[in-house]
């Protein structure tokens, strides 16, 4: 088995969608005849499920207001918050079967048993993908199987940043149906408050390093069999971030089907605005209220229906009309925060 850290020239990266690009770059490139463990750390950020609804599953005003980051991940499962709190753990390995079934009882098995030497002697695995310590979640996990080879992980929510966690994770409230895989919420509890006494002050980081240290079954590092990232390896993964994890289209354009609408109320009076959204692309929108226009509303209806639903997008968009032939007095950055607030 083989240790990959997210490190380039020596030096950690914290950023977890650059991470997620490591293993999915390993998962199709890097062939060492063992499997590969990757764990990381990330500062803050949301990852979604590769069948969710981004917009409807993050606050995005938040996030950007604390410099919150997002990305869709290749795996199923539930939208998650993850923070320097959390310290997290990807596998890759080879399946004899192609037929292989996502097994989440084998993928936790390690460690939960790890985790009980530590002092979690409540710890199981409960519902289809979490860990729990008397009712409450302390780990989420996601897994899936292509060409052969199994990618799973979890994360071991060691300390809990809640008004964060329940911010980003809390989008506003807006009317919206949509076909995404929805999330279900469950109550969590710091891992840290149930390590027995001489791991309760461990940082994440050197919790961490004890998790590598146990799953390998090691003394200290030098016992570790590591896999250093080469230049050629960065490249991939500089490629990878490039065309997805970067990606407006990858974040938002996997995206299912939806349809939402917003309503405020301004100068010119309230303003009612739905929106069919596929792709992330405004296929349809309908704009309501009781302002009072000199001409059809149904220009800037149209002027909004094939563009993205991205903020720089939206405001070229409306600045190639004169919203006040139709709107009154407001300004096109007030129409764009009301759509993507």
């Amino acid at each position: 088995m083989y240790l990959i850290e997210v490190k380039r020239n020596g030096k950690y990266i914290y950023d977890g969608a650059v991470a997620l690009a490591v293993q999915v770059y390993a998962q199709k490139n890097l062939f060492l005849g063992e499997d590969m463990v990757f764990p990381y750390l990330t500062e803050p950020l949301v990852q979604v499920g590769r069948y969710q609804n981004a917009r409807e599953e993050a606050n995005l005003e938040y996030m950007k207001e604390n410099g919150i980051n997002l990305v869709r991940r290749d795996t199923g499962g539930g939208t998650i918050y993850l923070d320097m709190g959390g310290v997290n753990f990807c596998f890759v390995s080879d399946n004899t079967s192609a037929s292989a079934d996502i097994n989440f009882d084998q993928m936790y098995a390690p460690a939960i048993e790890i985790l009980k030497e530590l002092g979690l002697k409540n710890v199981e695995k409960s519902g289809r993908n979490d860990l729990h310590v008397d009712g409450k979640k302390v780990s989420g996990g996601a897994m899936n199987v292509v060409n052969g080879r199994t990618y799973s992980g979890y994360s071991l929510l060691l300390d809990i940043d809640e008004e964060k966690m329940e911010k980003s994770l809390k989008p506003n409230k807006k009317k919206m149906e949509s076909k995404g895989i929805k999330s279900v919420r469950s109550r969590v509890s710091a891992l840290r408050n149930h390590l027995d006494e001489e791991y309760k002050n461990l940082s994440s980081i050197e919790f961490a390093e004890l998790m590598i240290l146990k799953i390998f079954g090691a003394a200290d590092r030098s016992e570790v069999k590591t896999y250093e990232l080469t230049d050629e390896d960065w490249t991939g993964i500089d490629q990878l971030m490039a065309e997805k994890y970067s990606n407006w289209e990858w974040t938002f354009g996997k995206s299912p089907r939806f349809k939402y609408s917003r309503d405020g109320r301004f100068s010119i009076g309230t303003l009612d605005i739905t929106l069919d959204v596929d792709g992330g692309i405004i296929q349809h929108a309908k704009i309501y209220g009781d302002f009072f226009g000199n001409q059809e509303i149904r220009t800037v209806e149209e002027v909004l229906e094939g563009v993205r639903l991205k903020e720089e997008d939206l405001l070229s968009a409306l600045s190639s009309i004169d919203l006040s032939h139709y709107l009154g007095s407001i300004t096109k950055e007030e129409i764009v925060k009301l759509i993507l607030e």
